[in-house]
């Protein structure tokens, strides 16, 4: 064991791509493609200005990921606020359209980005990051029976969006979709 900022360095060389990664499965596409890292760095910053705490903690990983979620929801309620003020600026003063275009087949990041915040965080936790329903219940600060019932629901509700698509998708490990999949294997994409 080194230092407190080497022991840090350590914690941010092993663990950033993995809370980058969720972070960006949980803001899901609409926020642009660098503001998963950006929200990875605010977190690693909040946990170094806490490091003392952190590092003391049984599980520190857990910790960060419970920083990421939060910090992810914080963002999506500010940019669900934020629509719903456009909306009603252009409900009051603007043109009315039909509506947006609806691709003809949802991927499913697009059916993560469709669901609510706590389901899809349990369902990435659970799916993408392997975790067991404890350390997702531990990342989340909630109880393991709601991480099974947010599960399980956000799961039905992905296979019922997935199924919209022309080919339904096959069934995998857990009862997941097999197309969760990509999740866990999947690189984030990125764009230069």
């Amino acid at each position: 064991m080194g230092t407190p900022t080497q022991d840090f360095h350590a914690f941010f060389e092993q663990h950033h791509a993995e809370l980058s990664r969720l972070a960006h499965l949980l803001l899901g596409s609409s926020d642009g493609p660098d503001s998963a890292d950006d929200l990875a760095a605010d977190a690693l910053v909040a946990i170094w200005h806490r490091w003392d705490r952190v590092s003391a903690a049984n599980h520190p990983l857990a910790y960060a990921r419970g920083v990421v979620a939060n910090l992810a929801r914080s963002r999506i309620r500010s940019r669900t606020r934020e629509r719903r003020r456009v909306a009603l600026f252009w409900s009051r003063y603007g043109e009315h359209t039909d509506g947006p275009d609806v691709p003809a087949v949802l991927d499913v990041r697009a059916a993560l980005d469709r669901l609510p915040y706590r389901k899809r965080a349990c369902v990435v936790l659970r799916h993408a990051f392997d975790l067991s329903e404890r350390e997702t219940a531990l990342a989340l600060g909630i109880s393991v029976g709601t991480v099974k019932s947010q599960t399980s629901r956000g799961i039905a509700e992905l296979e019922r969006l997935l199924t919209q698509a022309p080919a339904p998708a096959p069934q995998g490990e857990r009862g997941a979709p097999e197309s969760l999949r990509v999740l866990r294997t999947g690189p984030v994409e990125r764009s230069s």
